[in-house]
């Protein structure tokens, strides 16, 4: 492993050098409050530019993402970002421009901004969209607190809690308890879907809605969506979709049309922009027009062949974030939808089917597959043989994929399966790319049977290798201590 930086700090090491002063001394601390003034100089490492250069380059080499290889993290659509898009987002036109400006300065900005909710609306069926949230949790929560408003205008203080199916992603429960939701579990059927049965035995005056992922976190299609909207709606509850799987049906079905009411996307998954460091990431909300006054404000609205922003809505939330969402992104993923087209977007749907049924086919020759029939753009294995047979855990495997050099697939999640590993090609590998992939599953699995003390020590020439992870958790070292 590399040493840390500061294991690369020697005394004298020509890092810097300082010109005579020009001016009259002074004596900064004197000027600073003693409450201000460090008691101890900070520990910064004396080391050389070419040593420092040097050293976060070979950070840089260890780094992992989509543009290195396969990343088939289940439920996150780790697609590949089109260069394109960084090219669209660096126009002086759109890099160069402060929010602060007249809006009849920036009418090709707001062009954008309004066009780009109208795409959004038409690929989910809504009709209004705010592009303001910051990421996917955020957009979760500006949509909880569209429902919240809604039920309060109506005077339905009663409905207080948030129904999450036991499948759903953890930001939803979390999500609805923040905008102060009881949080009511409806639990999933043998096939992995929504047990109707229980929903309705759970409906009561006091719900004001559904959180549902479709597809679901199995990677299936809720194929009762039609009457699970009708039960919310019936007993006077909303339908909330959480888009993070959108890109297994855009362009083919609309949650509009399912009967959901409010809708969040996450541009940095299913339109292409980049997730984590190569984000930000952008959550944008889109409602039914019984709900579209209570969106955020400003949303960018067109008058007398211009743009203007709309702050005149009084029952809105409120401001979610600064300014208008996060520019940069949005351009990023309006060049995406340009590009594909619609004919484009509905094709880059049917390929991730066609790759995450390619895999599912294929493991089940070495895993265990749960849900063993036709999945959308993701679908759950398990280490369930291999830990039956020689204590290898979805953990070991996942570890192992490291050695291999490929990133892991999510693991142990969602919960009620177990030892679950989720896996997401996406649309943007090539057969050749999942046949490798393939390959280090059939090895590893050949590993489990034969030698599983390899795949249980894993990894073994990662840049990284085991952590005890007990230890960390138990006893973190967060900062480093010496003293040079």
């Amino acid at each position: 492993m590399s040493k840390l930086i500061f294991e690369k700090n020697h005394k004298g090491s020509n890092s810097f050098t300082i010109p005579p002063a020009d001016i009259p001394e002074v004596d900064i601390a004197a000027t600073i409050p003693p409450s201000f003034l460090r008691e101890a100089a900070p520990h910064l490492p004396d080391i050389s530019e070419v040593e420092a250069v040097r050293h976060f380059v070979d950070l840089s080499h260890k780094a992992y993402g989509v543009d290195n290889g396969f990343y088939p993290l289940g439920s996150c659509t780790m697609k590949y970002s089109p260069k394109i898009n960084e090219w669209a987002a660096r126009l002086p036109g759109f890099s160069n421009i402060h929010p602060y400006q007249p809006a009849q300065t920036v009418q090709g900005a707001m062009e954008l901004l309004y066009n780009m909710q109208n795409l959004l609306a038409e690929i989910t069926g809504m009709d209004a969209v705010t592009l303001q949230p910051a990421a996917g949790a955020h957009g979760e929560m500006t949509g909880v607190m569209v429902i919240k408003a809604y039920h309060q205008h109506r005077n339905d203080h009663h409905r207080t809690k948030m129904m999450v199916p036991d499948s759903a992603h953890g930001t939803n429960p979390a999500t609805a308890n923040v905008v102060g939701f009881d949080v009511i579990e409806v639990k999933s059927n043998s096939r992995g879907l929504v047990d109707l049965e229980d929903l309705k035995s759970k409906m009561s005056p006091e719900i004001a809605g559904l959180m549902l992922t479709n597809p679901n976190t199995l990677g299936l299609f809720e194929e009762e969506i039609q009457d699970i909207a009708a039960v919310i709606h019936e007993a006077g509850g909303l339908l909330y979709y959480d888009g993070a799987n959108l890109n297994a049906i855009m362009g083919i079905s609309r949650p509009g049309d399912m009967g959901f009411d409010v809708v969040h996307l996450n541009l940095h998954k299913t339109f292409s922009t980049p997730h984590g460091g190569g984000g930000p990431g952008s959550g944008p909300v889109g409602v039914k027009s019984h709900l579209a006054d209570y969106l955020p404000v400003p949303l960018v609205v067109k008058e007398n062949d211009k743009y203007v922003f709309d702050y005149n809505r009084p029952q809105s939330i409120g401001k979610v974030k600064n300014f208008y969402g996060n520019f940069g992104v949005i351009v990023k993923a309006y060049t995406y939808i340009l590009a594909l087209g619609a004919e484009g977007i509905k094709d880059a749907a049917q390929q991730a089917v066609l790759n995450a049924n390619y895999l599912r086919q294929q493991l089940k020759k070495d895993y265990h597959i749960p849900f063993d029939r036709l999945c959308k753009h993701e679908f759950v294995a398990t280490a369930k043989t291999q830990m039956d047979e020689n204590g290898v855990t979805t953990l070991d495997i996942a570890k192992r994929l490291t050695d291999y050099g490929f990133h892991p697939p999510t693991v142990y999640f969602p919960l009620i399966v177990k030892e679950a590993l989720m896996i997401e090609p996406t649309e943007t590998e090539t057969k050749e790319r999942l046949d490798d992939f393939l390959q280090a599953m059939s090895a590893i699995a050949e590993e489990a049977r034969n030698h599983p003390e390899i795949v249980t020590a894993a990894p073994n020439n990662a840049v990284i290798t085991r952590v005890d992870e007990v230890t960390a958790a138990r006893n973190p070292i967060v900062k480093w201590e010496d003293n040079f």
